[in-house]
């Protein structure tokens, strides 16, 4: 996958293969992570490349359908309408979806969130809440890949663990393969598989995440240590 926008590339030639349960996505700022995302989910087309998912090219679909073929993300600017209830910004997800969509009812998805409420408006929900919201929000009908960009950011410790838990079940509970950009390598080390490394838009390295986190490049590209 290749990302060019004039002269400089966010995505140079990288190449990754996800296959089930809950992947980590890291890398300092500006390394091609959320651009990624947004290559996905149809935001940003690219230059060169392909995301091919059980015979399916999901860069040959439209954004509104990769929604509907099952592609959920979540983004570092909430997309919540605060004058809105929980439970009406529940249901403006499921409306993007296909009708025969149906998965979980809105109370299963608090329920599993731990959000309780619905009615309550948005805007009177503390920043935890609103991430529980935002994570139920892209649960909504059949997902098969959930991306989340730095779901954790301006968390607890407290709240970053209990929403670890959730996302933890979520290949279990929805049999959906996640994905997860987050600076928090704790979080990313006790959930994630697998984990991939982007650093100027490369691959650096990818794999079992224990393995990953103790790569000499990755200590490099994010403590400064020198590779030795």
């Amino acid at each position: 996958m290749t990302v060019r926008f004039g002269g400089v590339k966010p995505l140079d030639g990288v190449t990754l293969t996800y296959e089930s349960g809950l992947c980590g996505l890291i890398g300092p700022n500006g390394a091609g992570k959320t651009t990624l995302f947004n290559v996905l989910s149809g935001f940003v087309r690219p230059s060169s490349g392909a995301a091919h998912v059980n015979g399916t090219d999901l860069l040959a679909l439209p954004a509104h359908r990769r929604a509907r073929w099952g592609l959920r993300r979540t983004f570092q600017q909430e997309q919540l309408v605060a004058e809105l209830s929980v439970g009406a910004n529940l249901l403006l997800a499921r409306d993007h979806l296909a009708a025969g969509a149906a998965g979980a009812d809105a109370a299963e998805l608090l329920e599993f969130v731990g959000l309780t409420g619905p009615d309550r408006p948005v805007g009177a929900l503390t920043l935890f809440e609103r991430r529980k919201l935002e994570l139920a929000r892209s649960l909504a009908g059949t997902p098969k890949i959930v991306l989340l960009d730095e779901p954790s950011a301006g968390l607890s410790e407290a709240e970053s663990a209990e929403l670890a838990d959730a996302i933890r079940s979520v290949p279990e509970r929805f049999g959906a393969l996640v994905v997860l950009i987050e600076h928090d390598m704790g979080l990313v080390g006790e959930i994630c598989e697998t984990t991939a490394v982007l650093d100027f838009g490369r691959l650096v390295t990818s794999g079992p995440t224990a393995e990953v986190l103790n790569d000499a490049r990755v200590r490099a590209a994010y403590l400064g240590e020198p590779v030795a």
